[in-house]
């Protein structure tokens, strides 16, 4: 199962390829940040599915996606490419991190046009910059808190402000800096409605064209992060939990936490700062 998951993150260039040529440097987060704790966890794969999800809700954003992504045609290119990002800018040194930015800053120039209702949009804008980033944020954190570990509130607001410091580079606003306050502003967002796009989206990643040894996993995984969107956001998406979904996906979660154990990539970081690990808790990097 290890290969399996491993497998779909491997259609892009690896993150962190030459994170050990900048030593000592913390990057955006740093040792002993909670992005580190957090996304480190296998609990981001249920966190990346839902934002997928919810972020589908604002027409504008994905009426920008369905116009202008090869979402379809390369569903693992885009995974991996995501994952690239999201790993570079958790954990990588400065210069991996402005480079990771500046390539997602540059596929959203010209990502612009007019969603099914008459808005034009450009994916550059901060109000659509801070939909993408916000909700990326708030899954990650609430799949932890339902996957992984619980954290504290402080825990919680701690890590929506570090990755305050990741969406200031992309030029998103606002910037919700607690856990309450993120939830809130995603939840009361007055754009969010049903749209062709968001339907076209939700079809397909309901049923996504990935190999098949990979589909019974990922429909599990799935099915839990529907579990954790509030009912609002549910609604507008037309998704409702499916029985026994949240006991199924947190046994796989806790199944893939005892193969996969902690992402290589948390671990690359602390040798790059210099920071003590026990190497029993990370997997292999050669996986």
């Amino acid at each position: 199962m290890t290969d399996s998951v491993s497998s779909m993150f491997a259609h892009a260039d690896m993150p962190l390829s030459r994170t050990g040529d900048f030593p000592g440097d913390p990057g955006l987060c740093g040792p002993g940040s909670v992005s580190w704790r957090v996304i480190g966890d296998v609990s981001v794969f249920v966190g990346g599915i839902r934002a997928l999800l919810i972020q589908a809700a604002h027409p504008e954003v994905v009426a920008g996606v369905d116009d202008h992504s090869r979402y379809r045609q390369d569903p693992l290119g885009r995974l991996s490419r995501t994952s690239f990002y999201v790993t570079s800018a958790t954990y990588g040194a400065m210069p991996e991190v402005v480079e990771a930015i500046g390539l997602v800053r540059a596929a959203h120039r010209g990502v612009s046009g007019t969603s099914h209702r008459g808005r034009a949009y450009s994916a550059s804008t901060p109000e659509l910059a801070a939909w993408v980033h916000n909700t990326l944020t708030d899954s990650f954190l609430e799949a932890y808190q339902r996957f992984g570990g619980r954290l504290s509130t402080a825990e919680a607001d701690q890590f929506v402000l570090e990755q305050t410091r990741v969406g200031e580079m992309l030029d998103a606003s606002p910037l919700p800096v607690t856990a309450e306050e993120l939830r809130e502003w995603i939840v009361a967002h007055p754009s969010l409605a049903p749209s062709p796009g968001m339907r076209q989206a939700i079809r397909f990643l309901r049923s996504p064209p990935i190999p098949a040894v990979q589909r019974a996993g990922y429909q599990v995984l799935m099915n839990g992060a529907i579990t954790t969107i509030p009912k609002r956001l549910a609604a507008v998406l037309g998704l409702a939990p499916a029985p026994g979904a949240r006991a199924a996906s947190t046994a796989m979660v806790l199944g893939l936490r005892r193969m996969m154990k902690n992402s290589p990539a948390w671990q690359s970081a602390l040798e790059r700062c210099g920071a003590p690990y026990d190497p029993l808790l990370f997997r292999d990097r050669r996986v």
